[in-house]
């Protein structure tokens, strides 16, 4: 499982020119799900996003998590994290799970998530069209492999 987390101080997904979820400061969750992932890769990574320490503190310094700042999160399906570019320019997403096995994860996750924070998460819809705007507040952008703990 491969996040990309953007700290920002808003951000929105639009489907079909509606929008389905926005926030304010928190943290934009693109979630890239593959095959072998499962629920040990989801409680590891919630774990290390709610406690990642990107806010800035009184000082401004980055010593503050999602949980203690308070923050929301909207999480998005991102199969093209699975991208492998390896041969060729047309990207290979053969890594990427399916969405009979992804959309279960994707739930999961969801409220494995919600349970962790206390509150509800929003996010986009799978498999669709979204148009995903924000505003990164930093910039702060993380990249995590639930494969390659390091």
């Amino acid at each position: 499982m491969k996040v990309i987390i953007q700290r920002v101080s808003k951000a929105s997904v639009t489907i079909n020119e509606v929008k389905v979820a926005s926030i304010k400061k928190g943290l934009l969750i693109l979630l890239g799900i593959s095959n072998e992932d499962n629920q040990e890769d989801i409680n590891w990574l919630v774990r290390k996003i709610i406690n990642l320490r990107i806010f800035n503190d009184q000082d401004g310094v980055m010593n503050h998590s999602l949980a203690e700042v308070d923050g929301n999160a909207i999480v998005v399906s991102q199969f093209t994290l699975h991208a492998s570019t390896k041969k060729g320019n047309r990207p290979s997403y053969i890594k990427a799970a399916k969405p009979e096995i992804a959309i279960p994860i994707y739930h999961n996750f969801l409220k494995t998530l919600e349970t962790a924070l206390g509150k509800k998460i929003q996010s986009g819809q799978f498999g669709e069209d979204m148009k995903v705007e924000l505003i990164n507040d930093g910039p702060v952008t993380i990249s995590i492999d639930s494969k390659n703990k390091e």
